[in-house]
């Protein structure tokens, strides 16, 4: 075994306990697919019972989000503070509490509080749960990991989205979050049991009795022991975001957060307004839903499909491949379509290039900043560019009341994966190819 425990977790095949953990990330990201979207499924009884219009339930729909984008910002930089297990943890207490509070809430002030507690959970263990995918993974698959991690957020859409489809047939919208408390807390043991501290972190941070903690981790893994810990390389975070702006970080980090930001506002507008525009349609709620899933279908394909493609092809032209055919298809789905069949044919595809966009840009992110600083990069890419997912939902509600047709609203939601792709293109290549991915096309 060599010296250095984060080299040989680099260089060695996976252990199953390793797989068994990027596993766990995609079942947390999958409870972030669901928990975001509960309130897009329940969205139709929301309105339906306090009589809201379509602008005040986009501010409804924005909350969880801006509770998303503080929770990235704030608990990314915990986690690389206090570790990543840890912060986990805390997230899951976050989102089981502000799911099961919103089952009795009696007003729109309570239920934006309570959405806005999930969120926070949410945002804090976006930014965690990247660090842990990239780190209890070896550098041949360390893109691999990362997108099947992110390809948790449809594949919880739909599976959530098919119960939640069943559910709102005999209940109201409450029974949704119902669903989804019990479901994150279900995941509490399993990350308890199941996932160590990350040996990149504790090597790197050296906390009190750190040794031991990495022999526990490893034994976990199932690697055998080391002697003492490799020396520690100086400090160079704080924990804090400005250090992601520090030592000739500050343009990769603003284009990777500008990317995300424009992009991640035209995703939220199809996840947050599709259920809405299907019902105005004249379809049943729980229609809504199904037609949900179907974009999240296609979501899980892209994504899938954009991880298999990493081992093979560069990931910037993969992703800004499939940003472009974000804004298409988003323009697509504005013309209109006449049948559930059609609308749930071009929501898969719309799925497809959105949801692999995202998890090209993830994947960028795990590239891009050292382990020191992964959380805490990630969590402020993450929670600004989630700004443009809290705005996104209240534009187009504003766009709609103004007098847009779902086809300029579309058009106009649709340019931001554009804006992403410039961006993306302009991102400096050794942002790509630092942190042990030199052996791979850009």
């Amino acid at each position: 075994m060599n010296s250095d425990p984060r080299e040989t977790l680099a260089t060695s095949p996976m252990t199953f306990r390793q797989i068994l953990v990027v596993a766990i990330t995609v079942g947390l990201t999958a409870l972030d697919g669901f928990d975001v979207l509960s309130s897009s499924f329940a969205s139709p009884g929301i309105a339906r019972e306090w009589g809201i219009d379509r602008a005040a339930l986009g501010v409804v729909l924005s909350m969880d989000l801006l509770g998303m984008a503080l929770g990235s910002i704030v608990l990314g930089g915990v986690a690389d503070r206090i570790g990543r297990r840890r912060t986990l943890l805390g997230c899951l207490a976050l989102m089981t509490l502000g799911m099961g509070m919103v089952i009795g809430v009696r007003g729109l002030a309570a239920l934006c509080f309570w959405r806005i507690i999930t969120g926070l959970g949410i945002g804090g263990m976006l930014a965690a749960n990247n660090a842990v995918a990239a780190e209890f993974s070896n550098v041949r698959r360390r893109d691999l990991s990362v997108s099947i991690m992110a390809i948790g957020y449809p594949l919880g859409a739909i599976i959530g989205g098919s119960i939640a489809a069943q559910l709102l047939k005999g209940g109201n919208w409450r029974v949704v979050f119902e669903f989804g408390a019990i479901c994150t807390a279900m995941f509490f043991p399993l990350v308890y049991w199941y996932v160590p501290e990350s040996v990149g972190w504790l090597c790197q941070a050296q906390p009190g009795s750190a040794l031991e903690q990495v022999n526990h981790s490893l034994a976990r893994l199932g690697y055998p022991r080391i002697e003492a810990l490799p020396p520690r390389t100086p400090r160079q975070s704080h924990g804090m975001f400005i250090d992601i702006f520090q030592r000739g970080r500050a343009l990769i980090s603003v284009l990777v957060t500008v990317t995300y930001f424009f992009h991640i506002t035209t995703f939220y507008f199809i996840v947050k307004w599709v259920p809405k525009i299907v019902v105005d349609m004249g379809f049943a709620p729980s229609a809504a839903a199904g037609v949900l899933v179907w974009t999240n279908v296609g979501g899980a394909v892209g994504g899938a499909v954009l991880g298999a493609l990493t081992q093979r092809m560069g990931l910037r032209p993969l992703t800004i491949a499939m940003l472009v055919g974000s804004t298409a298809m988003v323009a697509a789905f504005g013309h209109g379509q006449t049948n559930l069949a059609q609308l749930s044919l071009i929501c898969a595809l719309v799925g497809f290039c959105t949801n692999g966009g995202v998890v090209g840009i993830y994947a960028v992110l795990a590239r891009a900043f050292p382990t020191e600083l992964r959380a805490t990069g990630t969590g402020f890419a993450v929670g600004m560019g989630r700004g443009g997912a809290v705005i996104a939902p209240i534009i187009a509600g504003l766009l709609f009341v103004a007098g847009f047709g779902l086809q300029a609203v579309s058009i106009i939601m649709g340019s931001g994966s554009l804006i992403a792709v410039l961006c993306l293109a302009a991102l400096p290549a050794r942002a790509l190819t630092a942190h042990g991915a030199v052996s791979k096309p850009v």
